[in-house]
C-alpha cells in the first residue's frame, strides 16, 4: 500500500497521520483493519525498563604526560580499560568497588549521572610504557569534557519476557527482583501491547539501520542483541517467552536523564532503565493488524524462580491485561502482581516520539539489514565438569522424628547417632519441621516436654535435583548448618549439612 519513502514526505509536508499503538488497537477496533490501514501512516511504541545488558564507550582524551590506562574507575565503578589508551566501556550492571557501596551505585548510576551534567571521579591506573609514562591519574570529568560517550546496549527490548513468581518458602531477591515466599506475588516486565517488538513480531519494519528513540535522543539499531532467538513458540504472531531482541547505540551528549534511570535490583545488583521506541511504518494491512494486537492477545508464562536450574518450570500461561489489573490466579489464590517496566513512561515515550515525528524532526528510515526471522536458537553454556546434584552425594541413615516423640527420645536419638539435626515429619514422610541439639538444649533448661513446642516449622530445604553449589550458598546465606532434603513429592529423603558439602569440596 505504501513505501517508507511516500510516509516519510507526507512526514515533511506534515500530512502524515501518526498514532500510538495504544491508539491503533482501538482505532482497528472501531474502524475496521482495512480503513485504519488506509489512513495511519505510522505507529510508535515504547518501552520503559530494566535492561541489563547495556553499557558506554567513554574517550577520555590524552593526559599530559599521556597514560595508557590499564585499569580505570569511575565513582569507584570499574570500566573495562582492554580497548585503547584512553577508552573504556562501562557497564550498567558492574558494582562498586567500595564494599560500603557495592551493589546501590553501580555502573548504570555512573551512566545517569553523566547524562544528568554531573561531575565523577575518573581514577586510572598503568603499568607505563616509553610513549605513555604516566602510571596513575584522578581528576575530575563529566560528559560535556568527554570526547565520546556513545551509548552501546548488546541486548535490549526483549520481544517479551517470563512472569515471575516463588514457590519456596525464603525470599528470593532476582533480576525480576523481590519474589515473595510460596508464590506470594508475580512480578513481570514488558509494556505489553506498546512494546515494540511485539508491534513487529517478524521484523518486517525493523532491522539494521532503523533510527529510533533512546533516552531522548534519536538512536540506531546495530542489529540483533546477543541471545536472539527466532525458534519459539508464539500465539497470535507473537513469542510467548524471550525471543528476539536489539543491539542499541546513541549518543550521550544528546540523551534527557528523564528516559534513563540507574536503579539497583535489592541484593542483586545494578541495572539500568532505558527508554525506547521504535516508530513502525504501516506498509500493508499485514502490519497494521500486527500493530493493533492488543494486551489480552499477548501471552507470557509465569514461571517458577524458586527452581534454580536453567529450564524452569511454568506455573500457568497469564497475559498483560490479567498482569496489569494487579492481581492474578495461582492454584485458587489471587496473589498480587507488579510491573519492573514503567506503563507510563513507555507511554511517554511513545507519545514523545509521535510529537517529534508530527513536528517533522524525526524521519522514518528503511533498515540496510533485515533482522533474522529463522533459524536462531539460544545455546547453553555447558559445564565439562557436571553440577553434582544433592541426590548424588552419599548421605547416612536417615534418622527421623515424629511430632509425638518425647523431648529426650529425640535426644537419645541425636547423641546415639552422633547427628545435630532430626527432620520432624508426619506418618508418610512428609516435613512438618526440624529440630536441632540446640532446640533440645533450650527445651531441657525451660522443661519443655512436647516436640511441637521447640522445633523450627518454617523450613529451609534442598531438592534432590538441585545442584551442590546451590545448597551452598543457601547454608552461608541463611547462617545455617544443614537442610532436609525433599523428593518431588515433598517427603524428607535425608540431610545436607556445611559438613557434607565440605567434605566433597576436599575431595574425602
Amino acid at each position: 500500500m505504501k513505501t517508507v519513502e511516500e510516509i516519510n514526505q507526507r512526514i515533511k509536508d506534515g500530512d502524515a497521520v501518526v498514532v500510538t499503538a495504544a491508539e491503533m488497537t482501538s482505532l482497528v477496533k472501531d474502524n475496521g483493519l482495512k480503513e485504519t490501514a488506509k489512513e495511519v501512516d505510522v505507529v510508535t511504541t515504547g518501552t520503559f525498563g530494566a535492561m541489563c545488558s547495556s553499557g558506554a564507550f567513554l574517550n577520555f582524551g590524552h593526559s599530559d604526560p599521556p597514560i595508557k590506562m590499564s585499569r580505570t574507575f569511575i565513582n569507584g565503578v570499574e570500566a573495562y580499560s582492554g580497548l585503547a589508551a584512553v577508552d573504556a566501556y562501562l557497564g550498567a550492571t558492574q558494582p562498586n568497588r567500595n564494599p560500603d557501596v557495592g551493589l546501590e551505585h553501580g555502573g548504570a548510576h555512573v551512566i545517569e549521572d553523566l547524562i544528568r551534567g554531573e561531575e565523577v571521579e575518573l581514577y586510572a591506573e598503568a603499568y607505563g610504557t616509553d610513549c605513555y609514562p604516566l602510571t596513575e591519574i584522578k581528576t575530575q570529568i563529566s560528559l560535556e569534557s568527554l570526547n565520546q560517550a556513545i551509548m552501546v546496549n548488546p541486548r535490549n527490548c526483549y520481544q517479551n519476557y517470563a512472569a515471575a513468581t516463588n514457590s519456596t518458602d525464603e525470599t528470593l531477591y532476582t533480576y525480576m527482583g523481590t519474589l515473595l515466599p510460596n508464590n506470594g506475588n508475580v512480578s513481570y516486565s514488558s509494556a505489553g501491547e506498546l512494546s515494540p517488538l511485539l508491534n513487529d513480531p517478524y521484523f518486517q519494519t525493523i532491522g539494521t539501520g532503523t533510527r529510533i528513540f533512546l533516552c531522548g535522543a534519536q538512536g540506531y539499531i546495530m542489529g540483533e542483541g546477543t541471545q536472539f532467538a527466532t525458534d519459539v513458540e508464539r500465539k497470535n504472531g507473537v513469542p510467548v517467552s524471550t525471543a528476539g531482541n536489539l543491539m542499541l547505540k546513541g549518543d550521550m551528549k544528546e540523551m534527557d536523564a528523564d528516559f534513563v534511570r540507574g536503579a539497583t535490583m535489592p541484593k542483586y545488583g545494578p541495572t539500568l532503565y532505558v527508554g525506547a521506541g521504535i516508530p513502525i511504518p504501516v506498509l500493508n494491512e499485514e502490519i497494521a493488524k500486527r500493530t493493533a494486537i492488543s494486551d489480552e492477545e499477548i501471552e507470557c508464562r509465569i514461571i517458577d524462580y524458586g527452581v534454580t536450574r536453567r529450564s524452569k518450570p511454568t506455573v500457568r500461561p497469564a497475559n498483560y491485561h490479567e498482569l496489569k489489573t494487579g492481581t492474578i490466579e495461582l492454584d485458587g489464590v489471587e496473589v498480587p502482581t507488579s510491573p519492573l517496566s514503567s506503563h507510563k513512561k513507555a507511554l511517554e515515550i511513545a507519545l514523545e516520539l509521535k510529537k517529534w515525528i508530527d513536528k517533522g524532526e524525526f524521519y522514518l528510515t528503511s533498515p540496510v539489514e533485515k533482522l533474522p526471522t529463522e533459524g536462531l536458537v539460544v545455546k547453553p553454556l555447558e559445564i565439562q565438569k557436571p553440577s553434582i546434584l544433592v541426590k548424588d552425594l552419599k548421605g547416612e541413615a536417615l534418622i527421623l522424628a515424629r511430632p509425638n516423640d518425647q523431648i529426650n527420645e529425640v535426644a537419645q536419638k541425636m547423641v546415639k547417632n552422633s547427628i545435630n539435626h532430626l527432620p520432624v515429619v508426619d506418618e508418610r514422610n512428609k516435613l512438618l519441621g526440624i529440630v536441632t541439639s540446640w532446640d533440645i538444649a533450650n527445651a531441657v533448661a525451660h522443661g519443655k516436654k512436647n516436640l511441637t513446642d521447640v522445633m523450627t516449622k518454617k523450613v529451609i530445604i534442598a531438592r534432590e535435583e538441585e545442584p551442590v553449589d546451590v545448597i551452598a550458598r543457601r547454608i552461608d546465606k541463611n547462617k545455617i548448618s544443614g537442610l532436609p532434603v525433599i523428593d518431588k513429592d515433598n517427603r524428607v529423603k535425608g540431610m545436607v549439612t556445611a559438613e557434607d558439602i565440605s567434605r566433597l569440596i576436599g575431595g574425602d
